[in-house]
């Protein structure tokens, strides 16, 4: 591990003794200033800039240190601060020539082309662990990947909160989205700190939002409704039937199965609905003269694929190999 420069260790002990500090600290103080420059020099950050004390110490609540430890590292790396305000950043980290100056703008070329496969990896785990949609994963992968592209890459162990403000500002500001996408963003961002990168979401104020405007609905009269459904070719008469008559979403309609149909109470039962909920909704009675057609003609293809040696159904999730026999 690199050392203090000796001219820094000089001054920084005597600023420690100007600020009453005591004694017995001083060389829990230079360790704390040696890792913070340390860590500066690995990830290709200016060690003057006072939001990388930030970073350094969620670094240190990464590896497990305690909140004493990290509160007496953030005023190590402050009164570094205060020493080399007035000197200057030259005596600290001097550019010497333009060559330097080349390879630090080459270095901090690396640190924001950094590899993000391990976010992307993290999100499928985590989307998946708690069985979202796999439209909610499409959706949040989407503003991620904007996310990525406005920080260019940035390490995504270095993001922060400020990252996330001025995405949304940006959103807000210059793309002029709407207040139900940039939301959408926003939601997508808290999931990925919370549960993703295991960081502190934050307070998120003073970012310009999207203005819900208000919106009044088109609806469709019942005659409108009547001439469209007549001009539908069979099954979609059907399926158009049931999303008006239930309030059901398309999916929902495309997964129904015969055990969903309560004929006897008139009500229809989805399963794994939004959110993987179930409920219950009424059936309309106009419909189940057709419903009852249609539970024929499934009758019938059923028997048709037996009679030629096809049988089966498919099973959802692992179902299909716990239980090898039942499809």
């Amino acid at each position: 591990m690199k050392q203090i420069p000796s001219h820094i260790k000089v001054l920084f002990d005597a600023h420690m003794k100007n600020k009453a500090i005591s004694k017995s600290t001083h060389f829990h103080y230079l360790k704390w200033l040696r890792y913070y420059l340390n860590f500066c020099e690995k990830y290709r950050l200016d060690q003057l800039k006072k939001e990388n004390a930030v970073h350094f110490v969620q670094k240190l609540k990464d590896k497990k240190q305690t909140a004493q430890q990290q509160k007496q590292a953030y005023h190590a790396v402050s009164l570094f601060y205060e020493l080399v305000g007035p000197i200057g950043s030259e005596k600290v980290d001097p550019l010497k020539n333009k060559d330097e100056k080349l390879a630090r703008k080459k270095d901090n070329l690396k640190l924001m082309n950094a590899n993000w496969v391990p976010v992307y990896d993290g999100l499928v785990s985590e989307i998946k662990l708690r069985h979202y949609s796999p439209k909610t994963l499409k959706s949040y992968r989407s503003w991620i990947r904007h996310f990525q592209n406005y920080t260019k890459s940035k390490d995504f162990q270095l993001l922060s909160t400020s990252d996330v403000k001025d995405f949304l500002t940006f959103l807000a500001v210059k793309r002029n989205v709407s207040a139900s996408s940039q939301n959408q963003a926003f939601n997508a961002l808290l999931f990925l700190f919370r549960n993703v990168l295991k960081k502190d979401f934050g307070e998120i104020k003073d970012v310009p939002r999207a203005k819900r405007k208000p919106y009044i609905p088109v609806v469709l009269s019942r005659e409108e409704i009547d001439t469209i459904i007549s001009n539908l070719a069979y099954p979609f008469d059907l399926m158009v039937k049931l999303l008006y008559g239930c309030g059901l979403r398309l999916s929902e309609c495309i997964n129904l199965r015969v055990g969903c149909l309560n004929f006897d109470a008139g009500i229809l039962t989805v399963h794994d609905g939004k959110g993987g909920k179930d409920r219950t909704v009424p059936l309309p009675e106009t419909l189940i003269a057709e419903l009852n057609d249609q539970l024929q003609t499934v009758i019938d293809l059923h028997q048709q694929d037996l009679d030629s040696g096809y049988a089966g159904t498919f099973l959802p999730d692992l179902l299909g190999k716990k239980y090898k026999n039942a499809a």
